[in-house]
This record gives C-alpha cells, structure tokens and sequence, in this order.
C-alpha cells in the first residue's frame, strides 16, 4: 500500500494543475479532426482519453498518441491507454502505474511457491520546442524488492541471479530504472518526421512491444517464455534510435548495449554502444499493427560472454474495440541465432475486457536449449517446449483514477519425452494475485 501512496501522490502532482486551466486538448501540432489523417471526432469515449485533459501527440510524428507503446514501437491505433493525464509547468503529463501481489504454484518436480509482489510506474512529459516535439518519458520498478533469483516459472530461462549460474525455470526481476529516455521529432512535411530517441535505460528498435505495455498480454503476471526471442532488450543500458516516418510507415534504426541487465538490479550497467538493430513497422488501418526487425546483439548473455547473438522477429496485432470495453491478439515470431543454431518461438496471446472482467489467454511454442545444465547428459540440447495459459481478472473500482483487480492464471505444458523425467508427464502450474492499478 506504500507504493500506491505514493502513485496517489504523483497523480495529484500531475493532474491537479490541469483543473485550473480550460479544458482543451493541448496536442502540439496536431489536427484535432483527424489525427494522423485518423477520424477521431469520437475520442472522448474512447478508454484513457477525456476532452478535459490536455493530451499528448505521437512522439514520433503526426499521429495519435495512442500509437505509441514502448520505447519507439507502435501498437495499433485503436488500443486504449490507460492513464492520468495532466498539465504542469507548461508541459503534458501522463502517469500511468500498477502494484501487483501475487502467490505463484509452479507444479511438477522442478516447480516452486512463492509470493511476491510486481510492480512499474510510468511517467511522460512532453512540450513543443523549436520546430518539433521533446517528449521524455521514464518507467521505474520494485520488482529487485523479489530478490535476484525472481520468480518461479516454468520452462523459463534467461540471464543470472548471481553471476555465476544461470536461471532456469525462473524468470528474473527487472531492474528498479526500466526507462530514462528522451525522444526529439521534427516534421518534414504534412505526414512525416524525422525522430532522435536516447535512453540509459531505454528500449532498441527490435521486437514487437513488451509483454507489459502490450494490451493483449499485460494483464497476465507471468512473463512469456519467450520473452528473450521476442522482447528482452526492452531494458538496455545505452539505445540511441533515429527514424524517420511516413505517415503509416516507419523505419528506425539503434545502437544499443548487448548485455543484458547484471545481477545488480538497483543501479546502472555500463554504457557501450556495441550493438546494432533496425526495424520496419506499418499501421495499415487504426485496428492493426505489423512490424518485422533484426538486431546484432553482442554478448548479450553474462555467462558466455564471448557469444553473440543474431535476432529477427516479425508480429502482428490487432485490436477491436467493443462497446463497454476492447479485445486484442497479438502473433509474434522470434528467430535467435547463436553460434551457428537456429531457435525459434511462436506467441499467441489475446485478452478481451467487458466493463469490469477480463479474461486473457497465451499460447507459445519454443525451441529451448538452456533448460539442463552440465554434468546432466541433456546440457546443450535443443528441446520444443509448450505452454497454455488462462486467466480472470475482476476490477473494483476504489474512487478516483485507482482499482482492485482479483484474478487467477492457470497453466499447462506440452513437454517431450526426454524431459517429462524431471519436469513431469503433466505439470500445472497457477497463479493467484490482486492488483491495484492507476487508470
């Protein structure tokens, strides 16, 4: 409850000065009509969007600000953003935040029990400044309060707890500073822009969005497995990105740091620009979002420092809004290629929310090689991993911008043979877990 204080607290700050103004939209250098050449006569009853508060523009270019997910990606323009938006010392404001509180049954003989709490807070700020638009955004956790080694989950792997063994079946904390970046956008003509975005911790132009700003996948408190084919650099301590935009297209390339985040979660890891990667995304219509990316990743893991890593990914994601509420799926496909071996991950995920229910489900199949360790016989070996999840959210309002949400998650595995020994024939997992959210 300490943590939502002070998200309580933030909010006021952020919002408050916004009531003494007129209630206009401030949106620099857009067209109220038609955003981004978007009719959006019908805003106000969109979710996250109020004609009382001052708004903020894309921060790439001339569109809806609702485009935007993390770091430079883009979700469809459809999808509702959830968030207090205010107005102070002549700058838009949004805060957007969550604290969740969840007890984790991870079944089978490699499984484990733990509680433990999950939480990210947002901030954005944006004014105009000489020809275009400065927008600066952070996003901070307390995941490190779970400890190094994080939380169980099954089939997991990625990254150390202690910098001498590597977590499996566990899926480790973020960093307190997830984001500090800074993203410059100047027109070039009616419906492009050039952009500069820097971050130190900031996110590279590759993969869909992350897991926890997808609409279809950030209700679900257990992380993907595969999470590092598709988005894990999302937390990268050195990204500068430029891009240039064309209406509906755009195409963006990063620098950027290729390890990822050390065992030390509460502070900054060095800042070398050894990485690279490029992605190309299109908005065909407001309701769809594709994008396909490669990056070069230099030693990205702790423990092999002397292996590098090629990654591609392409994903499409589609959002319908309903009538008290919104619905969307995402597909992904995630390619990693390392010293030679091809590993592949498919998502499916969708989640669909009718006033105060959600219910949000996830499919992935993984090419995993890092589940044994040696002396095990198994080491090394590449194994197709299954996972099916399922899950209920319930939302109370509490008064003002906070609600309650108790929900369940369940899982199932799809396992071969080989490693039904140590896992089980039939592992189930769940997860039970209250969430108090800002929206």
């Amino acid at each position: 409850m300490i943590r939502m204080s002070a998200l309580a607290v933030a909010a006021a700050i952020l919002t408050a000065p916004a009531l003494a103004e007129e209630g206009t939209m401030d949106m620099p250098g857009m067209d109220m009509g038609a955003m981004g050449g978007k009719d959006m006569s019908g805003m106000d009853g969109m979710p996250g969007m109020s004609g009382m508060h001052p708004m903020m523009s894309g921060a790439l270019g001339a569109y809806s600000m609702m485009r935007d997910a993390s770091g430079t990606s883009w979700q469809p323009d459809s999808t509702p953003m959830g968030g207090l938006h205010g107005r102070l010392w002549g700058w838009s404001t949004m805060l957007h935040g969550y604290v969740d509180l969840v007890y984790d049954h991870q079944g089978g003989p490699r499984g484990g029990d733990k509680t433990f709490s999950e939480s990210m807070v947002m901030a954005m700020a944006q004014k105009p400044l000489g020809p275009g638009t400065l927008t600066l955004r952070s996003m901070f956790s307390l995941d490190p309060l779970m400890g190094k080694r994080g939380y169980p989950l099954l089939l997991q792997t990625g990254e150390t707890a202690d910098g001498v063994t590597p977590l499996v079946d566990r899926q480790h904390p973020h960093d307190l500073l997830m984001e500090l970046a800074a993203t410059y956008s100047v027109p070039v003509g009616e419906k492009q822009s050039l952009f500069l975005y820097a971050g130190y911790p900031g996110e590279p132009a590759l993969g869909p969005p992350t897991f926890m700003h997808r609409f279809s996948g950030m209700d679900d408190p257990g992380a993907p497995i595969a999470h590092h084919w598709l988005d894990a650099t999302h937390v990268t301590f050195g990204v500068v990105t430029g891009g240039v935009v064309f209406g509906d297209w755009k195409f963006e390339a990063s620098a950027f740091h290729g390890r990822e985040p050390d065992q030390y979660r509460w502070d900054f890891d060095s800042f070398t620009l050894d990485s690279a990667s490029a992605r190309l995304s299109w908005n065909p219509a407001p309701d769809w979002s594709l994008q396909v990316s490669y990056g070069y990743i230099k030693s990205p893991e702790q423990l092999e420092p002397a292996i590098d890593q090629h990654r591609i990914t392409a994903s499409a994601s589609y959002n319908r809004p309903l009538d008290n509420g919104n619905w969307q799926t995402t597909l992904a496909w995630g390619r990693n290629i390392v010293s030679g071996d091809t590993l592949d991950a498919f998502l499916l995920e969708s989640a669909v929310t009718l006033g105060s229910h959600t219910v949000f489900a996830r499919a992935e199949r993984t090419e995993k090689d890092e589940l044994f360790e040696a002396p095990s016989p198994l080491a090394g070996q590449v194994f197709t991993v299954s996972e099916f999840s399922l899950g209920y959210i319930y939302d109370i309002p509490l008064g003002g911008p906070v609600k309650l949400g108790l929900g369940v998650e369940g899982s199932l595995y799809g396992l071969p043979t080989a490693v039904q020994p140590a896992y089980g024939s039939n592992p189930a997992s769940y997860m039970l877990f209250t969430r108090l959210k800002l929206d």
